[in-house]
């Protein structure tokens, strides 16, 4: 039975202060449309930059997972993003006006509860997982981790961690299937050794740290002296340990939360794959570097597979959703430059448009007369009206609105068309439409395989002095 993709019913938010920061930050989980994935937005930041939850957008792994991308950054991405793949949410944009996800309590837990709050809602689309067919493996021998995936029916991961210590030893941690997340992982805590901590505070880069917010683990004596640095350092005149074991006595969930806590991790790290796993991961000593590094292996894994068979199939023989003559009704466009037949496909987040290539297109007679290809700035043309449609679709009277695209990112070209092809679009919303902004994604296809994409934003204005056929689409 397929399984439908699931966003948030509504918006919700909580502040809480960066770890390594200390800067105060409000955080908002967003609905999101279809398709959408994570993405982070920095609304604290002129054009508010998003950042795609994607393993190519990593650029630091030393003390959480920081992601960069349109010349923003977001640091400490993964307990927020465990809690998403947790409650099995599919598309969420998550909006912050700072640097850096706040610590909380230094698990997911509290991302669990707001997100709970915010109640989920069941979409069109169907999720489409990724379900491994054979062995991967990862090693970085000289951090000594190790790291496999095996085929499994569910998303099932298993950890190891010994860090050659004798308080901590060798602890293990499961999680038998994702829906085991919210109550058995959620809720365990970062933690850190002692000696970590003070050439942490040594170097002031942990200026949001409290003892609140993460597990101290002691592993020998402390000497009183450094125990009365601690507790100016936290301001908290009650820190304390008795010999070897957690600093202020702090409870433990589980005897083993350090190894769930490093579950935790690699389940909001693989998050940045970008779709939802079928597969048994098996981690020893895993760290943010080799989960990042292990995501980057089966993303590769993801692409190198979706490379080899079609991607999708449309019926071009149903009934149209516009035909040209209602094409026309709403596009001013007329030969030669009108570049959409038809629309067969449309709903609340998406679109698909047909163009029907002929050796009769006048630009043939130029563009490699010999050799006629079809110019790649006339498919972003057909795609960018394929858009306009649905833009000027979102208003009544759309003779009256012009569609103005005002930016064209991401464009690729994967393979030729030629005379006799016929090109589907598809293009979906990439966020939701806000003060008449239109940001979509499209996919050219050519008997099922991708020849170009292009990431579109425009804008749909409404005339103050309405022209007869005045609606327009720049590209």
């Amino acid at each position: 039975m397929a399984v439908k993709q699931r966003t948030l019913k509504n918006p919700v938010t909580l502040s809480g202060v960066g770890l390594h920061t200390g800067k105060k930050v409000t955080l908002s989980f967003l609905p999101a449309p279809e398709n959408h994935g994570y993405k982070f937005c920095r609304a604290d930041l002129e054009g508010k930059p998003i950042i795609d939850a994607d393993v190519d957008n990593v650029v630091d792994t030393a003390r959480g997972t920081t992601l960069e991308q349109n010349g923003a950054r977001i640091s400490t991405t993964e307990h927020a993003l465990a809690a998403l793949v947790g409650l099995e949410i599919d598309n969420c944009l998550i909006e912050i006006n700072g640097p850096e996800i706040p610590i909380m309590d230094g698990s997911s837990q509290p991302f669990i509860d707001v997100l709970e709050k915010a109640e989920l809602t069941e979409q069109t689309a169907e999720r489409i997982y990724f379900e491994l067919k054979e062995n991967l493996a990862f090693e970085d021998v000289n951090k000594k981790v190790e790291m496999l995936a095996v085929p499994q029916e569910e998303y099932r991961i298993t950890v190891m961690v010994d860090y050659n210590s004798d308080l901590l030893g060798t602890q293990h941690a499961s999680m038998y299937n994702v829906r085991e997340f919210k109550s058995h992982i959620a809720k365990c805590r970062t933690f850190v050794f002692l000696h970590e901590l003070e050439a942490l505070l040594a170097h002031n880069l942990i200026k949001g740290g409290d003892l609140d917010n993460a597990i101290v683990m002691v592993d020998k004596e402390v000497p009183k002296d450094k125990l009365d640095h601690l507790r100016k350092v936290f301001n908290k005149p009650d820190v304390e340990v008795k010999g070897r074991g957690v600093l202020n006595n702090t409870q433990l969930h589980y005897y083993n939360e350090p190894a769930r806590h490093k579950l935790l991790d690699i389940v909001g790290d693989l998050a940045l794959v970008g779709v939802p796993l079928k597969a048994h991961i098996l981690a020893a000593r895993p760290g943010h570097a080799g989960n990042v590094a292990f995501a980057k292996k089966i993303k590769e894994l993801i692409k190198k597979e979706r490379s080899t068979k079609q991607v999708v199939k449309f019926d071009l023989s149903k009934k149209p959703v516009y035909d040209i003559n209602d094409i026309t009704k709403m596009l001013p466009h007329r030969y030669p430059f009108l570049m959409v037949d038809k629309v067969i496909e449309m709903d609340a987040t998406s679109i698909v448009g047909v163009k029907n290539v002929t050796m009769n297109e006048p630009f043939f007679q130029g563009h490699f007369p010999d050799n006629p290809i079809f110019p790649g700035v006339m498919q972003i043309e057909a795609m960018a009206q394929v858009g306009g449609i649905f833009a000027l679709s979102q208003v009544t009277e759309p003779e009256l609105y012009s569609t103005y695209f005002m930016k064209i990112d991401g464009v690729k070209f994967k393979q030729k068309v030629l005379p006799g092809d016929t090109i589907v679009f598809k293009l979906h919303l990439e966020s939701p439409i806000r003060r008449g902004l239109v940001n979509m994604r499209g996919i050219a296809y050519v008997n099922g395989k991708e020849v170009c994409e292009a990431v579109m934003l425009a804008q749909v204005i409404k005339d103050k002095a309405p022209k007869e056929n005045k609606a327009t689409v720049t590209a």
